[in-house]
């Protein structure tokens, strides 16, 4: 990391209070100074009478255009959601009876629950590492994040991206644990979808969805709104149907708070540069896991064996992290230091 690097790094970390050593970002990022202002700008209005709906049209665009800056996405195939599932929903809705879709094993429910909720679709699960070699040609679709949520496993995406093209299965990754942090190839991938409450360090309920022209356009919405018009506000009322052209027909209808508080977030991580990021997050992470004799692996999460006690001698000596699939799990931002991962070794004793 060379010195502008680390400048900007160092700006954006005075961003950021926490009153606790902070080590669960795969959770719920923490809020920046910048987001915490415009939310708090919004709810004065809000309690005032003073916000109108349309103040918040601003937001949500340049959440759009900075999404696609970040992603390498043009603006144009950047769709606005609110959850995950709901995207993934939509996709799964795509699918001829008697597809196969592949999954990871222990995959986030909200990746894999939208196709098994089909019952003529059949989601086979096989270990992370095997997936690409197990696409084939009754492959109709890979469904899988980019970084697990367990255990902070990073998907071979670059693999996966030739076997689906080799194939002709379609590629749903979803970025939510690594949008922020992570480059990821989405330019190239059929489908993205992203919840932004945690690495891009937004509020809760906002999401978003990216994918290629051709994928995009075999997507229909399954709750067409108001804001998918081609005219939003002047598609509130009546008949006839009037969507948006293009992927704009996909947006679901705003949380207001939640983009007003993303825009000013995803500011900054567009400042600091994903590449950064990801430079001092893995790098704390493989810390981490140097001083508990494990093997590097270049991810902001790391899992760890969790023995009766652990959670509470970790949460007594002020470290938040979370316990997921029966492991602690602790997972490194912009705001962490190298005195939080020694201060989590001294705890896990």
């Amino acid at each position: 990391m060379d010195d502008s690097q680390r400048a900007r790094l160092h700006a954006a970390q005075q961003q950021f209070t926490p009153e606790t050593t902070y080590l669960n970002t795969a959770t719920h990022g923490l809020t920046p100074l910048r987001a915490t202002r415009a939310l708090e700008q919004h709810v004065r209005e809000v309690a005032s009478g003073r916000f109108s709906a349309t103040s918040a049209d601003p937001a949500i665009e340049a959440v759009r255009a900075g999404y696609g800056r970040i992603t390498g996405v043009p603006v144009d195939r950047v769709v606005i959601g609110t959850h995950v599932a709901q995207f993934a929903g939509t996709i799964a809705a795509t699918l001829p009876a008697g597809a196969e879709v592949l999954a990871p094993t222990r995959e986030f429910a909200s990746v894999v629950f939208p196709f098994m909720a089909r019952e003529d679709v059949t989601v086979r699960e096989v270990p992370l590492e095997r997936l690409p070699e197990e696409v084939g040609p009754d492959t109709a679709l890979v469904a899988v994040s980019a970084v697990q949520s367990a255990d902070g496993a990073i998907a071979p995406l670059e693999d996966l991206v030739t076997a689906c093209r080799d194939h002709g299965a379609r590629l749903m990754v979803d970025t939510t644990q690594a949008a922020g942090w992570l480059p990821v190839p989405a330019e190239r991938i059929d489908y993205t979808v992203c919840s932004t409450y945690k690495w891009m360090l937004g509020p809760r309920g906002a999401a978003l969805l990216t994918g290629t022209a051709e994928a995009l356009a075999e997507l229909a919405p399954l709750a067409p709104n108001w804001f998918a018009g081609e005219e939003p506000w002047n598609s509130l009322y009546g008949g006839p149907l009037r969507l948006a052209p293009g992927a704009r027909r996909l947006d679901l209808a705003p949380v207001w708070a939640a983009w007003i508080g993303l825009a000013p977030a995803l500011e900054l991580i567009e400042e600091v540069g994903v590449a950064t990021i990801r430079d001092h997050n893995a790098g704390l992470g493989d810390r981490l896991r140097a001083a508990l004799d494990m093997e590097p692996t270049g991810s902001a999460i790391v899992s760890l064996p969790a023995p009766e006690g652990t959670a509470e001698r970790v949460a007594e000596a002020g470290v938040v992290a979370a316990v997921r699939d029966g492991r602690l799990r602790a997972s490194f931002h912009l705001y962490n230091d190298e005195s939080d991962v020694d201060r989590l070794v001294k705890a896990l004793g």
